[in-house]
C-alpha cells in the first residue's frame, strides 16, 4: 500500500513539474512607501510567485529546459487599505542555440499599475470571466511573454497567446483600471496588445524569428551568416518604421535589444556592411545612437 501510496505522490508530482511553463520571479518592492515591512507584501509576492509558475497557462507540454525565465519587479509607491498603486516591470529572455549565451526577448515597463488586494486572497486565473485587475495585468504578461518566446522560434507561432491576451484586455476594460482602453496612451496594454496583433507591424514578428532563430541560433555554427541575418531583420523593422515611425513595439524592441546588438557587431569577424547597418539604427533607433558608435 505505501508503495502505491509512493507512485500516486510521484506521478502527481511529474503532473504538477510538467504543467509549469514559467520560470518566473516576481518581486514586490514596497520600499516608496515607507512600510515595506508589513506581511501583507510578502504575503502578495509570495502569492504572485505560486500564482504565475503554478498555473497552467496553455496545453502544450513544456519541458523543464524549455521553460521560460523571465521576471516581474512591482514597485508599490503608495496604498490605502486594500488599495495598491505602482509600476510594473516585466522582463523575458531565452537561451540562444549552441551557447551559453542568455538573449533577452522583451522588456516592458508598465506604468499603469493600480490594484485591489486582501491579504491571502486566492488568485486565479478565468478565461472569460473577470476577476480582479491583479490577476488581469498579471495574466495580460504571462501571455505576452508566451507569445513573443513562441515567435523567437516559428515565424508568427504566438498568435493563439497574443489572442488570449487580447481576451484579457476585452474583459479587463469592464473593471475602469487604466491600461486596457485604447484612450489611455502609447504605452499602455490595450496599445502593445494591439499593435502586435496588427499588421501594420508584421515586420516586428517577423524580424523576432529572424533575428533570433535564423540570427542568433546560427552564430555558433557562421558568425558571419548570424550577423547578415540579424540586420535583414532590422531592415525589416525599418520598412515598418518607414510605414509608422515611432512606434511602440519598435521601441520595445530596442529596449531590449540595444546592449545585445552592440555587443554583437563589436566582437568577432567584422560584418562587411557595418556602415549600412549603423545607418539603418540611427534611422529607427537614434536614442540609441551611442550603443551603434561600437560597431564595426
Amino acid at each position: 500500500m505505501r508503495k502505491v501510496f509512493s507512485f500516486i505522490i510521484f506521478f502527481l508530482g511529474l503532473q504538477i513539474s510538467s504543467a509549469q511553463q514559467l520560470n518566473c520571479e516576481v518581486i514586490v518592492n514596497a520600499e516608496q512607501t515607507g512600510q515595506n515591512n508589513l506581511s501583507v507584501f510578502r504575503t502578495l509576492q509570495r502569492a504572485l510567485n505560486e500564482f504565475v509558475n503554478q498555473t497552467t497557462w496553455t496545453d502544450k507540454d513544456f519541458q523543464p529546459h524549455e521553460r521560460i525565465n523571465c521576471s516581474m519587479f512591482i514597485t508599490i509607491t503608495n496604498f490605502e487599505g486594500e488599495s495598491f498603486n505602482g509600476t510594473i516591470q516585466v522582463q523575458s529572455s531565452r537561451p540562444v542555440y549552441g551557447s551559453s549565451m542568455i538573449t533577452p526577448v522583451f522588456n516592458f515597463n508598465d506604468e499603469q499599475f493600480s490594484f485591489n488586494y486582501r491579504e491571502y486572497q486566492p488568485l486565479e486565473y478565468s478565461q472569460n470571466t473577470y476577476t480582479s485587475n491583479l490577476v488581469s495585468v498579471i495574466s495580460f504578461y504571462v501571455y505576452t511573454i508566451l507569445g513573443m518566446d513562441a515567435d523567437t522560434f516559428a515565424a508568427n507561432s504566438g498568435t493563439t497567446y497574443y489572442e488570449e491576451a487580447n481576451r484579457i484586455v476585452t474583459n479587463a476594460q469592464q473593471g475602469n483600471s487604466q491600461g486596457w482602453k485604447g484612450s489611455d496612451g502609447q504605452r499602455s496594454r490595450f496599445r502593445l496588445n494591439t499593435d502586435i496583433l496588427a499588421n501594420t507591424y508584421a515586420e516586428y514578428r517577423t524580424a523576432l524569428y529572424e533575428y533570433h532563430r535564423l540570427g542568433l541560433d546560427v552564430m555558433h555554427e557562421d558568425v558571419l551568416a548570424g550577423k547578415s541575418m540579424i540586420a535583414e531583420s532590422l531592415e525589416k523593422l525599418e520598412v515598418m518604421n518607414n510605414r509608422r515611425n515611432n512606434s511602440l513595439l519598435l521601441r520595445v524592441f530596442f529596449d531590449s535589444k540595444a546592449d545585445e546588438i552592440s555587443s554583437v557587431y563589436s566582437g568577432g569577424p567584422n560584418y562587411q556592411d557595418s556602415a549600412e547597418l549603423i545607418e539603418t539604427l540611427n534611422n529607427i533607433a537614434p536614442r540609441y545612437a551611442r550603443n551603434w558608435r561600437n560597431i564595426r
